[in-house]
């Protein structure tokens, strides 16, 4: 089984905001609060966009009559999945449950090794002796 670091985005509608740090600030904090008690370990972030004309990058609002439109990032890690792709669908699931009607597309899958992971193992296995 492997390790993987899971990265999602979400597009946030947010209403009545006038500055894009005020649209930034409220859909992370409503993201928050619906991911929060029970998935405290999903990072929550403002995704970045690259300018069309310079490339370079910016963070993803964009405002229009007062609303809002915030591309948020979402990450966790993905312990014991069998590939690449049932990670994408547990980090899916799980972060899916509590955003409900927010669409969710996979930006990145990285497989990382858990560090000491070979010094729990030989515990586990003295242990068990």
């Amino acid at each position: 089984m492997k390790n993987f670091h899971v990265v999602l985005e979400a597009a946030w509608l947010v209403r009545d905001v006038k500055t894009a740090d005020d649209a930034i600030g409220v859909a992370i904090s409503e993201a928050g609060k619906r991911l929060n008690p029970k998935l405290d370990f999903v990072e929550v972030d403002v995704g970045t966009t690259s300018c069309p004309a310079c490339g370079e990058p910016f963070s993803s609002v964009f405002i229009a009559a007062n609303t809002a439109l915030v591309g948020l990032i979402f990450e966790m890690k993905v312990f014991d999945a069998e590939s690449a792709e049932h990670a994408e669908r547990i980090a899916k699931s799980v972060i899916g449950k509590s955003l409900r009607d927010i669409p969710l597309t996979v930006v990145e899958v990285t497989e990382f090794e858990r560090s000491g992971e070979k010094g729990e193992q030989q515990q586990k296995s003295k242990a068990s002796k």
